[in-house]
């Protein structure tokens, strides 16, 4: 009775909020805030607020090495970037001040694809009182079992995924950041790359979504625990958006994370909505998903 009081008292703190709904999307690894924009169009159109959050050093405030527009390969080994310098502390605080300033206009959704579902779990435990829904689009829910995203990616699991070995530039340990190559031409290299982003899609979107890749991507945020608490996290209703062709977070590691997730909260599951056809970036069309996240506003 006590949890149910507590449930029931954050859901009213949520619900008491007025204004319109806002969603917040945060990026996953080697992207920024422009992968979001036909979801967020889609749901712009429907009336709702959509911030697509850039986090430090992505998409607008992006690093890029100066090796890599040059494409000295040899250079790109060893340039040192100021990613390495970030983790999800960084990620965490800037979602959440984001999170603070739309939640004073009315209540929140907070989704996180691929990496950003580690940085949804650090703002769901910082501000849980602040978020009306949180949703994991094919991405990282760590676990006690599997508490970084370097260990889900390591899991059993996700023995069908497409770890990019062969495609980083440089010793990632050294580094400091996993840095690839977006504008390789070599076709074995673009072919991996692709067979993890998009299968399927089209050569001409393939090429959009190289585009706007970044080269690097900080290896202490794959390190960085990300674990929600039962008692803030685990209250907060929560979606989960499962990709049956990913092969960057397997679909079987996605299982993996839901049912870890569901047997800390037995009384608060995922709410599953099953994409069997897309890859680890999406459904081509981003109406289901717009229709799918729509559905989550008050």
């Amino acid at each position: 009775m006590a949890l149910q009081h507590e449930l029931n008292e954050l859901s009213g703190g949520r619900r008491g909020r007025t204004g319109p709904c806002t969603y917040v999307l945060v990026h996953g690894t080697h992207s920024a805030g422009a992968y979001w924009l036909p979801v967020a169009q889609e749901l712009s159109l429907r009336g709702h607020r959509v911030i697509a959050v850039d986090l430090p050093l992505h998409g607008s405030q992006a690093f890029v090495p100066e090796s890599y527009q040059r494409q000295d390969l040899a250079a790109m080994a060893t340039e040192p970037s100021p990613v390495a310098a970030l983790g999800l502390d960084d990620y965490e605080r800037h979602v959440t001040r984001v999170v603070r300033r739309a939640a004073a206009h009315g209540p929140v959704v907070l989704a996180g694809h691929s990496l950003g579902g580690a940085t949804v779990s650090r703002v769901s435990d910082a501000v849980p009182e602040m978020l009306h829904h949180i949703c994991y689009m094919a991405a990282f829910c760590p676990s006690p079992a599997l508490p970084t995203p370097d260990a889900c990616t390591a899991a059993p699991e996700n023995a069908d995924a497409l770890i990019p070995l062969g495609q980083i530039i440089g010793d990632p340990d050294l580094l400091g950041v996993m840095r690839l190559n977006p504008r390789a031409g070599d076709p074995s290299y673009l072919e991996a790359l692709r067979e993890m982003m998009c299968a399927g899609y089209p050569d001409n979107v393939f090429r959009q979504r190289l585009g706007s890749m970044q080269t690097d991507e900080s290896t202490t945020a794959y390190a960085g625990r990300a674990v929600g608490r039962t008692e803030t996290w685990g209250r907060l209703p929560r979606t989960y958006l499962r990709f049956g062709k990913d092969r960057t977070i397997a679909t079987k590691l996605q299982d993996r994370m839901i049912a870890e997730a569901d047997a800390r909260t037995p009384r608060n599951r995922f709410r599953v909505h099953d994409f069997p056809a897309a890859p680890h970036i999406g459904p081509l069309d981003p109406a289901p998903v717009a229709d799918a996240l729509a559905a989550l506003a008050p």
